[in-house]
């Protein structure tokens, strides 16, 4: 059974999920609002959205090496006082070129907090005698939901965006001060000597394949449904949340239950499963048409970018129907999730 500091950085873990997923999700509710406010079409939206993809990438490799020396405690804390003063600064931009700029930054903390809140995760489950992992990523989906719900509730109401930035932001410093007593030590997983990068195997190639493939469907859901049933749709700003609300709820259902299903059928059954589920699920979306089925699957770093300029060219519906093959890869590439030397 684990002990009472196990247990208390399990629930501490959890938290940062919850906060990483609601500022999140306080964003993406309000990304129609912006795109208005901005003067911006799909290509030009998406242009934007890669400037966070850009820095994702580009701050992956120091804080992994971050993470390695100084333990990912550290990064995490780190991480959510960034993410905390930098949200508001989407909502100050005057012009598409300083929310690129904002939004680069917030991609780069957003990026080391997901890396180091994962590999935290890693290192607590493994004082357990079971799948708890998970979880974890369900309370990222309750925060998003979250985020998303209050977002669409300030959009109904009228508030503007910088309010419901600034006021996430609270929550998410006041996380970042609290996490202090609860998760693993540095010695926990910091590894003060020895190489930190190596060449990645077959494997691994083929695991970051679908992971690339899986991350881009979740993305679409993110960054593009309130769009879409915006203005593709019809729907008010309001109501258009409700496309990334339902996506993360149904979400959230499958993390909670993800331990258990991975201790009854193993990684390679779940994945390829829920890869065809997702892809029902996205074609029946996209075909419908509607608000109720809207809930649309994109990229989450090159997708919502590539989604933007597809749907200048050939209509949003069309560009995101493009995710469903993704989602056939995700269940082809299933073996890859199989345990093995």
């Amino acid at each position: 059974m684990p002990v009472a500091p196990d247990r208390a950085a399990r629930l501490a873990v959890t938290v940062v999920f919850f906060a990483s997923g609601g500022a999140y999700g306080s964003f993406v509710a309000r990304i129609p609002a912006l795109k208005e406010t901005l003067g911006a079409g799909e290509a030009e939206l998406g242009l934007v959205l890669l400037a966070g993809a850009i820095g994702a990438v580009l701050v992956l490799p120091p804080a992994g090496w971050a993470a390695a020396r100084v333990g990912s405690r550290r990064v995490i804390r780190d991480a959510l006082v960034a993410v905390a003063l930098l949200l508001p600064l989407l909502a100050l931009a005057p012009t598409l070129a300083a929310f690129a700029g904002a939004f680069l930054l917030v991609g780069a903390a957003t990026s080391a907090l997901d890396l180091a809140m994962n590999a935290h995760a890693v290192a607590v489950e493994e004082r357990y005698a079971r799948p708890i992992f998970s979880s974890f990523h369900a309370s990222w989906s309750l925060g998003g939901l979250a985020g998303a719900g209050a977002g669409g509730l300030a959009a109904a109401l009228g508030v503007s965006p910088l309010p419901q930035f600034l006021a996430t932001s609270a929550v998410v410093a006041g996380i970042a001060a609290w996490t202090r007593l609860g998760l693993l030590p540095r010695a926990a997983d910091a590894q003060p000597e020895g190489p930190v990068f190596g060449r990645p195997s077959p494997a691994l190639l083929a695991l970051a394949a679908l992971a690339f493939a899986g991350l881009l469907a979740e993305g679409a859901a993110a960054d593009w449904s309130a769009v879409y049933l915006h203005d593709s749709v019809g729907t008010g700003e309001g109501a258009a949340t409700t496309g990334f609300v339902a996506f993360a709820t149904t979400m959230t259902l499958g993390r909670l239950v993800g331990d258990r299903l991975t201790a009854a059928w193993g990684p390679v059954a779940l994945t390829r499963r829920a890869g065809l589920l997702a892809t029902a699920g996205m074609a029946l979306a996209l075909a419908l048409g509607d608000a109720w089925a809207g809930v649309g699957y994109s990229a989450f770093l090159v997708g919502p970018p590539a989604i933007g300029f597809l749907a200048e060219w050939i209509g949003l519906r069309t560009a995101l129907g493009a995710v469903v093959v993704l989602m056939l890869a995700v269940a082809a590439l299933a073996p890859a999730t199989r345990a093995g030397p």
